[in-house]
């Protein structure tokens, strides 16, 4: 009988976490880029100081305005189903630039090389749960394709 409960609660918590999981994943990482994106518009990001380091061979401070610009379309397209593709197509552009720091800037983005992370590389290295973000949110838009033909791991090879 109590076992019976909990599982109830858990199929009930469980399918909540499913209906609503990834529309609020999608909403947090447009509210993300949003907001970083505002903040380098601005002039008040504190990621500009290693985006003007990084990115030396252009005009930083119209680099960081057009990349600010960019981020909020991201966060503007995620902000509705029919324009996931675009989102994901600018991540697909923006997200590689991310992690350049760490390849051009070492020296700022670890107190120790390769696995203590300074603030700085700590800030990079967040991105990857932006980009697994982008992953799952760019699987939803032919989710219910997928759910229709019960396309399953074992149908693609993934385990």
């Amino acid at each position: 009988m109590f076992s019976e409960k909990i599982r109830k609660l858990d199929f009930k918590i469980s399918r909540w976490m499913y209906v609503y999981g990834k529309p609020m994943l999608r909403f947090s990482l447009a509210v993300i880029f949003i907001w970083f994106g505002y903040l380098k518009l601005i002039d008040a990001s504190p990621a500009a100081p290693i985006i003007k380091e990084t990115v030396f061979w252009l005009d930083p401070e119209i680099f960081i305005d057009v990349l600010g610009a960019w981020e909020v379309l991201i966060g503007i397209f995620l902000c509705f189903k029919n324009t996931i593709r675009i989102a994901i197509l600018l991540m697909v552009f923006q997200m590689p630039g991310t992690f350049l720091p760490l390849v051009i800037l070492p020296e700022v983005c670890f107190v120790k090389f390769p696995f203590i992370l300074s603030m700085e590389g700590q800030y990079i290295i967040k991105n990857l749960i932006l980009l697994s973000a982008g992953i799952v949110v760019g699987g939803t838009v032919r989710e219910r394709q997928f759910v229709e033909k019960n396309i399953k791991s074992a149908d693609t090879g993934i385990v």
